[in-house]
């Protein structure tokens, strides 16, 4: 009798032993499937960042660029502005030189006048 129950168990066992295997697997299938699902996300959040980092270093070098023209734009304005003042400061050296009374004359009368609107 123990015989007959140790053959019956036998297909009994084996089939569990079947089973789990096909449970495990499953299992390892999921994982399997699931892992690469995972790294192809990961692989596309990646080329997003590297994508995003490109095309902000970019716009910060279009703006570096940008900044460094408009300040040479302003060094040459600056330059220009100064030496036409001195020029025009050089043109009224020249004019008080030859003309020193009318020179007076002309800051007196600018002198007056500039005191008569400021005290309005």
């Amino acid at each position: 009798m123990n015989k007959q129950v140790q053959s019956s168990e036998q297909p009994v066992g084996n089939r569990i032993d079947e089973r789990a295997e096909r449970v495990k697997q499953a299992t390892s299938n999921v994982v399997a499937s699931t892992r690469d699902k995972v790294d192809q996300a990961a692989d596309r959040v990646e080329e997003g960042l590297h994508r995003a980092t490109d095309k902000t270093a970019e716009a910060a070098h279009k703006a570096a660029d940008k900044a460094a023209e408009v300040g040479e734009r302003s060094r040459a304005a600056y330059e220009q502005t100064r030496e036409r003042a001195d020029e025009w400061l050089e043109q009224a050296r020249d004019y008080v030189r030859e003309k020193p009374v009318q020179a007076v004359a002309i800051a007196l009368g600018a002198g007056w006048l500039l005191g008569r609107i400021l005290r309005r």
